[in-house]
């Protein structure tokens, strides 16, 4: 494996690392750590660590170091590539990613959307976070994947993997945004056991979580009787035993009373997921033979 494919896959590993400690943050409602200054932490540099608000400035530190090292990769991807190849075009996405990143989480903290808070505001806030995320990882894996030698995306040869791809890709990001919702609703208003919550009373947050394990065993139970029965690639398998650990996962989380270990659990499956697929996906289309009919998708 090239250097550059190395440094980009400890990138990617540590993006994730950081996504998982966002959650923490979330889960133990530490986002009011730092009070609601940023970019130090209740106006310092380095605050007295004790509490939340060592869990909210250990976050703050690995997002800084996360972007500086996106940052690095994309230089060195531009000065490795003459102009016009894709890696390049995968580096600024994943720059201007992790910028968002940034940004959507200054706006969290200075608009207070942390800890109890359970506005409108920060219902919205919390799935459009997480969709930027997968930007940032999917184009951080689509990067990597051209820096270790692989093809181009042909669109327009794989027609109809592409549409099918583009059709998993949407489900699999809109089961993530309602999980985010789903997770800041048990944070927000927990409960014992699997029972529903659709009081009238309820708050709107706690009625929505019950669209994400519906949402997820749908699509799951569709995929599969699309494609499971004949899936054929390692590629393709990986991802079947990605979806069944995170159905598994998702059940013993509700149950468990979800914890925030098992939280973190799904949410790394949950990433897992989302980089296998992206990197599976450039694989089928970026080949110069057409897709043997059945390993992926249906023709």
């Amino acid at each position: 494996m090239p250097r550059l494919a190395r440094y980009g896959w400890f990138t990617l590993i540590f993006n994730v690392g950081v996504i998982l400690l966002g959650a923490l943050v979330r889960a133990t409602g530490s986002g009011a750590g730092c009070g609601d200054s940023w970019p130090t932490c209740e106006g310092e540099i380095i605050p007295e660590l004790s509490g939340d608000t060592a869990i909210e400035f250990l976050h703050r530190s690995a997002s800084g170091v996360a972007l500086v090292l996106v940052f690095v990769f994309a230089v060195m991807v531009w000065r490795a590539f003459p102009a016009g190849e894709p890696a390049r075009t995968g580096a600024v996405v994943s720059v201007l990613a992790i910028v968002g990143e940034a940004l959507i989480g200054a706006m969290i903290v200075l608009s207070r959307w942390v800890a109890d808070d359970d506005s409108v505001a920060r219902a919205v806030a919390v799935p459009l976070h997480l969709v930027n995320t997968f930007l940032l990882l999917g184009a951080l894996t689509l990067t990597i994947h051209w820096v270790s030698g692989g093809r181009r995306l042909d669109t327009v040869s794989h027609r109809s993997t592409w549409r099918w791809l583009l059709l998993g890709a949407a489900a699999i990001v809109l089961i993530s945004a309602t999980g985010a919702i789903t997770a800041l609703a048990d944070t927000l208003f927990p409960k014992d056991g699997i029972g529903l919550d659709l009081e009238a009373g309820s708050h709107f947050l706690s009625r929505l979580r019950v669209i994400h394990p519906i949402l997820a065993v749908v699509v799951a139970i569709i995929a599969w009787w699309k494609v499971g029965g004949s899936v054929r690639s390692g590629d393709a398998r990986l991802i079947v035993w990605l979806v069944g650990a995170m159905l598994i996962s998702g059940v013993a989380n509700v149950a468990l009373g979800v914890p925030v270990w098992m939280q973190l659990v799904h949410l790394a499956l949950a990433d897992s997921l989302w980089i296998a697929y992206v990197l599976m996906g450039a694989r089928a289309i970026g080949s110069d033979r057409p897709l043997r009919a059945g390993a992926l998708v249906p023709e």
